[in-house]
């Protein structure tokens, strides 16, 4: 299949449950903590600036946001976890907006889950690939920021990241620079593969 992810537009914002769409085009979804750099990838894989909302207060976003790819699938772009200073009620929306997402939702074919290389694997994390694990889902691991690790440090993350326990064996990890496009081409390949 041929997808021009140049060609995207931001076709629905979910602010409730109700409003996520679980039909349709297939849908790639991703998911990750606040701050973990979620926009910056999806900017730096559309190759737009400004497409995705890059928000300077981590855990403000608490919508579901449908980017529409050439007419052929979605990038979903789920509100970010774990962030502790968000107050109760947003924390309790996002987990009910999360769930409600995920529930029958026969569109979604792939969770991107990211995670930051210099922070690695959080509980909240921890407790996303439980789930995911649980019921089976179809999911990969991008983990972001790589460029700021120098030489030393990215081995000895990759290593670790590679072995750990949070992980279905064999599952596909990426190291991501959304600054530099390191990854961008492996992370295209596997969306395409899912779709």
């Amino acid at each position: 299949m041929s997808i021009n992810f140049n060609n995207a537009d931001l076709s629905r914002v979910a602010g409730i449950s109700s409003q996520h769409l679980k039909e349709g085009y297939p849908q790639i979804a991703f998911s990750g903590r606040s701050n973990v750099g979620k926009s910056s990838l999806i900017n730096s894989l559309l190759k737009r600036k400004k497409l995705a909302r890059v928000s300077g207060t981590p855990g403000k976003t608490i919508t579901a946001n449908y980017y529409l790819i050439d007419g052929k699938l979605f990038l979903v772009d789920l509100p970010g976890y774990g962030f502790a200073r968000r107050p109760k009620e947003d924390r309790a929306k996002w987990s009910e907006m999360t769930q409600a997402y995920f529930e029958e939702n026969h569109a979604l074919r792939l969770i991107i889950q990211l995670i930051d290389c210099r922070v690695g694997p959080t509980p909240d994390d921890a407790d996303m690939f439980e789930w995911m694990n649980h019921y089976e889902v179809p999911y990969i691991v991008v983990c972001t920021k790589c460029d700021k690790l120098n030489k030393t440090e990215l081995t000895d993350f990759s290593e670790k990241i590679n072995s750990s326990p949070l992980f279905r064996q064999g599952t596909n990890i990426i190291l991501y620079s959304a600054e530099k496009g390191i990854g961008r081409d492996e992370l295209i390949k596997r969306i395409i593969e899912a779709v």
